[in-house]
This record gives structure tokens, C-alpha cells and sequence, in this order.
């Protein structure tokens, strides 16, 4: 039984309990349709979104990037950020570190399409410990990373994780809500879905407190992935039929080295 496996055991139970919770864009689309990805984040001033168009999935890449479009985010106190076209669909900017309880708004104009979304940064929540856990499944070991906090109480919180290893791309690992532990202390438990954490292993997830919206998007691309089920895009928070999403949220970087 590999991670995944593991994994979708996990949220059965998680369920079923609850009756007594770079990051790759999965696009199953034969027509082609506007893609944007649009991850904004505190954690540097530098800032990219790219727009590309879904193609088939025989082609060697799923996307291909355009260029000519028009790109600006603004926030409710009249701040604009114009973003500037470099190259394979990334529009960029290099002065802009978005902030919580901000709301902010996308406006993209894609050969005469446009396309908006609202999206207003949460504060981070803090973590108080992280380490390595190694559990025992049906007579096999799994290694997690670990995140332990106090979820605040009487307010909807959503996590997002990405995950590297030995200094791999980050990948999308867990989309996780408090509607279940609200004002609970909680633990996350994070891994790859494809690739099983081995002793010797570094490892760095990156945590992001999202918005719902964000939220139900990779909520829906993890059940998805999880499922037997064939996939399908998941919805978007983008208007005009767009596939991809836009999010504004804090996110840490946690470092981990899997002992030998």
C-alpha cells in the first residue's frame, strides 16, 4: 500500500469519525480553455501568474503560455499592480507583497476576454511544533511530516500544502479545513501522493492559509486524485469559464530531514 493508498484510507475514516477535513493544475479538458494560475503569497515581493491555454494531453506539456494579455491585481484600498509579460505565459511583478485581511482582486484581459476573481488573504495561523512521524500501516512504515497547532476557535480556517523532495519542484500534498476541530489542537500529517518518504530524505513543506474558495478547489483536486473515479477539473474561482484559480494567502516554509 503506497501514500495514496494510505492517504484515501485516511479521509474514510476521517469521515466516517466526523458522523458520530508548484503546485500542478490537473487539466482534463478536450476543448481548449483559458488557464490561469495565479498563486500570490507574502512570502516574497516578487509575484508571478501565468496564463496559458489547455491543449491535448498528447502534446508534450498540458499548457501552452500566452502572451498580449492585460494583467493587473487591485486591493479594497485602491491599490493597483500592474503585472508585466516575460516569457511561457508569466506575467510578473517585482515590487508587490500582499498583506492579511486584505482584499484583493484579479482582472485579466485575454484577446478580448475578461476574466476576474476576488480573493481576501487570511492571517497565517502559527505552528507550535513540526518533526517526522513514522506510522505503521497494515505492517508497512510511512514517514509524514508533522504540523501541530491551536486552530482558532469560532472562525472557518483552510490549509494548504505543497511538499519537495531532495530539491524537487514543490507538489500539491493536502488540502486541509477545521470543520471538524474547530478551536481544537490539531496535527497535520503530510506526504507525498506519489512518491513514499525514505530515510535519509530532505524535505520542505510549505504551509498556506487560504481562503474557502482556494479551499474547495483543492479540496476537489485531492478528492479527485484520491478516487477511482475519472478526474475532472475542479471548479474554479475565475470567472468567464477559466480553468486554474487565484489565491492571496501567507504561506512558511518547514524544513525536514528523515533520519537514518
Amino acid at each position: 500500500m503506497n501514500t495514496r493508498q494510505y492517504l484515501l484510507l485516511f479521509g474514510l475514516s476521517l469521515l466516517i469519525s466526523s458522523c458520530e477535513e508548484k503546485m500542478d493544475l490537473d487539466l482534463n479538458e478536450a476543448a481548449a480553455r483559458v488557464v490561469i494560475d495565479a498563486q500570490l503569497s507574502d512570502a516574497s515581493a516578487v509575484q508571478r501568474i501565468r496564463i496559458s491555454r489547455s491543449v491535448g494531453f498528447d502534446d508534450p506539456v498540458n499548457t501552452s503560455g500566452i502572451k498580449g494579455a492585460t494583467v493587473s491585481v487591485k486591493d479594497n484600498e485602491n491599490r493597483s499592480y500592474s503585472f508585466q509579460y516575460e516569457k511561457d505565459g508569466y506575467y510578473i511583478h517585482r515590487n508587490f507583497k500582499p498583506m492579511a485581511d486584505r482584499r484583493y482582486t484579479l482582472v485579466a484581459n485575454v484577446q478580448k476576454t475578461l476574466y476576474t476573481s476576488t480573493c481576501q488573504m487570511p492571517a497565517y495561523v502559527a505552528v507550535e511544533s513540526s518533526g517526522i512521524s513514522e506510522k505503521n500501516i497494515a505492517g508497512e512504515n510511512y514517514f509524514f511530516a508533522t504540523l501541530t497547532f491551536q486552530d482558532p476557535a469560532k472562525v472557518s480556517n483552510y490549509y494548504i500544502y505543497t511538499l519537495s523532495i531532495n530539491g524537487g519542484p514543490f507538489r500539491f500534498a493536502r488540502a486541509e479545513s477545521d470543520q471538524f476541530n474547530d478551536g481544537l489542537k490539531v496535527t497535520h500529517y503530510i506526504a507525498d501522493l506519489d512518491t513514499d518518504l525514505s530515510r535519509g530524505d530532505n524535505v520542505i513543506v510549505r504551509r498556506y492559509c487560504v481562503d474557502e474558495k482556494t479551499y474547495q478547489y483543492w479540496n476537489e483536486y485531492q478528492n479527485n486524485n484520491l478516487s477511482n473515479a475519472a478526474p475532472s477539473n475542479p471548479k474554479s474561482n475565475i470567472s468567464n469559464n477559466a480553468l486554474g484559480y487565484f489565491s492571496v494567502a501567507p504561506v512558511k516554509e518547514y524544513p525536514f530531514k528523515i533520519g537514518q
